[in-house]
């Protein structure tokens, strides 16, 4: 009768505690989110889409396709867009723009790390370049319609 007392005590203070632990500690936000709502607000007419596990969907009138995805294998966080094929100098300040908030670099640096992937594409490259600037990582794809680009950092970066 002795042990049932206290096991049920000792029960109801680990319960208690945790409760106490999980109201105490403060609600965080994913890094995703964090960064689609800096985007949002510091890029022009740049609006946040949904949210689909860990990836968080944007809209651009100059991007067919926006994303910003955390906690890949291989990487800590990726930005992906993806507009038409030959894309527009708009399209590339866009991008460097983009990275140079998510991944706290100089803008300057990575537009012309977006420009430079981008327009390697090509007749002796082909149409898939993968390089890496200033410690990010990116990889261009070209189809007959459309030209997409994907930034990520790795995980010991």
């Amino acid at each position: 009768m002795i042990f049932k007392l206290h096991f049920r005590g000792a029960i109801l203070v680990a319960a208690a505690i945790t409760g106490l632990v999980t109201l105490a500690s403060p609600a965080r936000a994913d890094r995703c989110d964090d960064s689609a709502k800096e985007l949002a607000n510091q890029v022009d007419r740049l609006k946040v889409n949904f949210r689909a596990a860990n990836v968080v969907y944007l809209t651009h009138p100059l991007a067919k396709e926006l994303s910003v995805a955390c906690r890949g294998d291989k990487y800590s966080i990726e930005l992906y867009a993806k507009g038409d094929r030959k894309p527009k100098p708009e399209f590339f300040a866009l991008v460097g723009s983009m990275a140079a908030i998510v991944f706290t670099v100089t803008k300057d640096d990575t537009t012309t790390g977006a420009t430079r992937c981008l327009k390697r594409m090509g007749l002796l490259r082909g149409d898939k370049v993968a390089m890496r600037y200033r410690r990010l990582n990116m990889e261009c794809t070209r189809t007959k319609t459309d030209a997409s680009i994907a930034i990520t950092r790795g995980k010991d970066e």
